[in-house]
C-alpha cells in the first residue's frame, strides 16, 4: 500500500471568509481534479516531511513541519485490497505565495465554495469537517480495477474526533 500526504493551507479570504488552497492536478492520479497539495512519501521521509516537500514542490509555499496539524488518516481500498494510506494535514502558517508548477495549478477557494463536483467522490464526506477543524479517520472502498481514479466509489466508514496527539513532531 502506498503512503501519501495531503496538505490544506488555509487563510482569511478577501471578504473575511476562510479560504483553502486547492490545486488542480495537471498530471498523474486525479489529473484535472481538485485536491490539496500532496503526494507519495519518499524513502526515509516522515509524513510531515513529505507534506512540507510536496507543498513546496507543487505550489511554492514554505511550511514548517511543526506548523502542520494532523487532521486525518484515510485508507483507500481498491477491489478489496489496500491501495493508499493518506495522512491529512492543515495549516494556517506558511510563507510565500502559491505559484503554478508542471504538476499543479493553485487556487484559493472559500471553504463554502469548494468544488466537490470536481474532486474525488469521497472528498465531500470528510473534507468539510477537516476544513472546519475536525479530525477524521476513514476507510473508502472503490471497485472496478486500476487505476483508482477510474474505479467506482462504493462504500465508506468514518470516525470523527480522532486523536492524533502521538503524531506531533
Amino acid at each position: 500500500m502506498r503512503e501519501t500526504t495531503l496538505c490544506f493551507p488555509m487563510r482569511e479570504g478577501s471578504e473575511g471568509e476562510t479560504a483553502v488552497l486547492l490545486i488542480e492536478k495537471r498530471r498523474g492520479l486525479g489529473e484535472g481534479w481538485y485536491n490539496g497539495p500532496g503526494g507519495k512519501l519518499e524513502a526515509d521521509e516522515t509524513p510531515r516531511e513529505c507534506a512540507v516537500r510536496e507543498t513546496r514542490e507543487e505550489v511554492g509555499l514554505e511550511v514548517e513541519p511543526g506548523a502542520l496539524e494532523k487532521a486525518g488518516e484515510l485508507t483507500f481500498l481498491l477491489d478489496g485490497e489496500g491501495h493508499t494510506f493518506c495522512h491529512v494535514y492543515r495549516t494556517r502558517s506558511f510563507a510565500g505565495e502559491p505559484t503554478a508548477s508542471d504538476e499543479a495549478y493553485p487556487e484559493w477557494v472559500a471553504i463554502d465554495d469548494v468544488p466537490y463536483d470536481q474532486m474525488w467522490d469521497d472528498d465531500h464526506l470528510w473534507l468539510p469537517g477537516v476544513l472546519e477543524g475536525e479530525t477524521v479517520a476513514g476507510e473508502f472502498r472503490f471497485e472496478g480495477g486500476r487505476p483508482l481514479d477510474e474505479a467506482e466509489f462504493v462504500e465508506h466508514d468514518l470516525e470523527w474526533e480522532v486523536s492524533f496527539a502521538a503524531d506531533r513532531e
